[in-house]
């Protein structure tokens, strides 16, 4: 496994410097256009066996995403219990996703959940880790202000950096208890969040696909990327002011239906550990703390909406989601507006950096503008002189298709085509013979659960992985994409 690290300035990309080590938002496909009725909420988190509450060496920074699984301290362990079954064509495309290296411990807790009994994760933790440092952070932050009202936002960023390093949520309410101020490096890294709430830093995976149209958890690389100095923001404060009740409850709007089901199961999973770790250790504001669960469903439904009233009608705290950037900027207003946290594992649409958030939204996976120029480097790097961009068109596909190509100018790839495609259309023999017509060495696909089908259509055209550079990204690296491409999904 390799080690490298990436510094955005600007657009620009600057060297990769290459470290030994040993050896991841949206909606496409429609749902069910009701909101699902949900369980009664789980007012105290269901019972797991102990947990540990140590959280991992804090040396590699980063985030999670979609698709092959969030961390793993080997190659990630994407293939899991696939059933491969594909002829290869598959075979070296590469990609990238939020990727950070988790503890075996706290991959067999997962495992061991009652999430993860109900739909098993097959290695694959894809934010899993994103959202059990939220609920961890929110906590820890509800301690601090000593309410569980809008004023607990205040101190979420301050949760992450300048104090002294605290990794469990035990060990850090202790230290919170005694005056201390604390910097919270959780199993998702040293989280080091920006003044409007986002990750400065992240570790990303380089996934590739091998011969049997899965992950080769073996060809792994990781790659570090940082903001440069002139992203950083100021802190601010929330302007909406909603007093707490004692308790600390908090919902999550997860994707339990629509584009980004895959990721549920994760998801909940973490969701589930946080609140035992942090009941186990006494609870927040002296009590236990609620988790309410609901859906996300995808922008073809407005399940997330119907959600996100229930939940403010149950008087939450703060609600753990979208997955989907695009969904979260459906629900954003409305849950900020009165005066709740809204807290993501997974956005990355550059939309919602400067959005007007009053102060109260947050999330731990890093911007697309880390990402995008990740994978422009490693574009460039493989030796390509040209590049095509496939973009679904929403939040997250545009944003990260233009600081893609962005990276790509600036690193001397020439960009013969960016092309902004509709991810419910029934056919993509327009887009796949333009791309074809322009003949570029690499292709880049952003896309989520349709990008199975437009690989299809890149094979049947004979401009496959296996005879084009082909690249994508954390919506769609996983073995998820590999078995609804064998599947004709």
């Amino acid at each position: 496994m390799t080690r490298t690290r990436v510094r955005r300035v600007g657009a620009l990309l600057v060297g990769l410097a290459l470290v030994a080590a040993a050896c991841g938002s949206d909606d496409e496909e429609p749902a069910a256009t009701a909101a699902p009725a949900t369980e009664a909420p789980a007012t105290a988190a269901p019972a797991t066996e102990a947990p540990s509450t140590e959280a991992p060496s804090t040396e590699a920074p980063s985030t999670e995403a979609p698709s092959t699984e969030a961390p793993s301290t080997e190659a990630p362990e994407t293939t899991g219990a696939a059933a491969p079954g594909g002829a290869g064509e598959l075979e070296g495309m590469k990609g990238t996703t939020p990727l950070v290296e988790l503890s075996q411990d706290f991959k067999d807790r997962l495992d061991a959940s009652e999430a993860a009994k109900a739909t098993p994760l097959d290695g694959t933790y894809n934010y899993a880790a994103e959202t059990y440092d939220s609920i961890i952070i929110i906590a820890l932050a509800a301690e601090i202000a000593k309410t569980d009202g809008s004023a607990l936002a205040d101190q979420i960023v301050g949760v992450t950096k300048d104090g002294e390093k605290c990794t469990d949520y035990a060990g850090c309410l202790e230290m919170v208890k005694a005056g201390t101020d604390i910097d919270y490096d959780g199993f998702s890294g040293p989280i080091t969040m920006n003044g409007n709430g986002e990750p400065l830093e992240a570790s990303y995976g380089v996934l590739q696909f091998g011969a049997d149209n899965r992950i080769d958890d073996s060809l792994t690389t990781y790659v570090t990327a940082s903001a440069a100095e002139s992203a950083v923001k100021p802190l601010t404060t929330t302007d909406v002011t909603r007093e707490g009740d004692g308790t600390l409850k908090i919902g999550s709007i997860l994707p339990q239906t629509g584009s980004l089901a895959f990721l549920a199961p994760p998801e909940f999973a973490g969701a589930e550990l946080a609140i035992n770790d942090i009941n186990d250790a006494g609870g927040a504001l002296g009590k236990p703390v609620e988790f309410v669960p609901g859906d996300s469903g995808d922008t073809s439904t407005d399940i997330a909406s119907q959600e996100v009233d229930r939940l403010l009608g149950e008087n939450v705290d703060a609600i753990i989601g979208a997955a989907s950037s695009s969904v979260s900027l459906t629900v954003i207003d409305k849950i900020t507006a009165a005066g709740v946290v809204q807290f993501s594992p997974a956005n990355t649409s550059l939309k919602l950096v400067d959005y007007p958030d009053h102060s109260l939204y947050f999330r731990d996976a890093p911007p697309d503008d880390l990402q995008g120029n990740v994978i422009a480097q490693l574009v460039a790097d493989d030796g390509n002189s040209s590049a095509y961009i496939l973009a679904l068109d929403d939040a997250y596909g545009t944003s990260l298709a233009s600081v893609i190509q962005a990276g790509l100018e600036a690193a001397g790839v020439e960009v013969l085509g960016s092309k902004i495609y509709d991810p419910k259309a029934t056919s993509f023999d327009a887009e796949v013979d333009e791309v074809a017509a322009a003949d570029p060495d690499a292709i880049i696909l952003i896309t989520f659960d349709e990008g199975s089908r437009l690989l299809k259509t890149l094979v049947e055209k004979g401009i496959g992985p296996t005879v084009k550079a082909t690249y994508g990204c954390d919506g769609n690296m996983g073995n998820a994409l590999g078995e609804n491409f064998d599947a004709g999904k």
